[in-house]
């Protein structure tokens, strides 16, 4: 149980992260619209693997949660 608990942390503080990275990321995708269609493209798929690693976290996080809440 204590090792469910210590992922829980971890997967929270990852998921922190993600969000942060995303909002972040936000306000310079506006600014490579135009020009750079390399860099702009890449961007493009750096923000799809957050959004991805984002669903997958919160997946789990929940996961976690649900077990910590049955073994009590």
């Amino acid at each position: 149980m204590i090792i469910l608990k210590i992922f829980e942390i971890i997967i929270a503080i990852l998921l922190i992260t993600v969000i942060l990275l995303q909002m972040q990321g936000s306000g310079l995708s506006g600014s490579f619209g135009g020009g750079g269609g390399d860099f702009y493209r890449s961007k493009r798929s750096i923000e799809k693997l957050l959004v991805w690693a984002t669903v997958g976290l919160a997946g789990m996080f929940a996961v976690v949660s649900i077990l910590l809440l049955a073994s009590k």
